[in-house]
């Protein structure tokens, strides 16, 4: 049986007078010269990055950087509260909401394009998927959206970036295409494209891998979650959140109330 080979990194090494990021010397070749998201697209993806990437990861990042006061934003907020010696702390518990439900749901959607630009018949796939979720009662992820009606705005910005863009050779917006058509004749109605499906088909294009996608919506979202926490300092919330939901959920137990008297 063969010995297995130890596990290598080839993200970063130093000596006692320089420090390379991959094969990149950090205080000549980059500092000064390159973009973070040059060198973050040359790290998560390992290679140069072409202009249409930076492009396209730019306008991801900037897209998915602020939602409004979100589960991950009063997460942060009331951590923020709780604890405000440990900024670090408040961010981390708003990116622990970066998932399926909120802010991560690209992640989810890029599963979906990669079955229908794999299929033989990408229409019937897409149809099989539109059905499946009909039948389950759930929403396709990428598709609909609680406060952007009848579109969201964001989703066909980004669309109509990517097909302009002469670079990208479009199987994935191709791909989103099809389920936006299939999932429209399943419901019987016009159903929006959201943000999150858009960014899943431009970072496909890109060449992200399905499985690194939320991975920039942590990115993003560690952003914006710094500017929550300077405005919770600036104004203050946290205190009126917990209130606010304190009063808003009664108790219903059995106990007596120590204030019937």
């Amino acid at each position: 049986m063969a010995t297995p080979q130890p596990p290598v990194t080839r993200l970063c090494t130093h000596t006692l007078t320089s420090l390379h990021y991959r094969d990149a010397d950090l205080v000549e070749d980059l500092m000064g010269k390159k973009t973070f998201t040059e060198v973050m697209l040359m790290q998560i993806l390992g290679r140069t990055p072409r202009p249409v990437d930076l492009r396209i990861a730019d306008v991801v990042l900037i897209v998915l950087m602020e939602h409004g006061l979100t589960p991950s934003a009063i997460a942060t907020r009331l951590i923020y509260m709780s604890a405000p010696e440990n900024l670090q702390g408040a961010v981390s518990a708003g990116l622990l909401a970066v998932g399926s439900s909120f802010v991560g749901t690209m992640e989810n959607c890029a599963a979906l394009l990669d079955r229908i630009a794999a299929a033989a018949d990408p229409e019937a796939e897409a149809r099989a998927i539109a059905r499946h979720h009909k039948a389950l009662k759930s929403p396709v992820p990428g598709f609909g959206h609680h406060l952007h009606k009848p579109v969201d705005p964001r989703a066909y910005k980004l669309l109509d970036m990517g097909r302009a863009d002469p670079e990208l050779a479009g199987s994935r917006i191709r791909a989103l295409e099809t389920l936006s058509a299939a999932v429209d004749a399943a419901a019987g109605r016009p159903i929006t494209i959201n943000a999150t499906g858009a960014v899943a088909a431009l970072l496909g294009e890109i060449g992200v891998p399905t499985a690194v996608m939320r991975g920039f919506a942590v990115i993003s979202r560690a952003a914006g979650l710094v500017a929550h926490v300077v405005e919770e300092q600036q104004s203050p919330s946290g205190r009126f959140i917990w209130e606010t939901v304190e009063e808003a959920i009664p108790y219903a137990g059995h106990a007596v109330s120590a204030n019937a008297a």
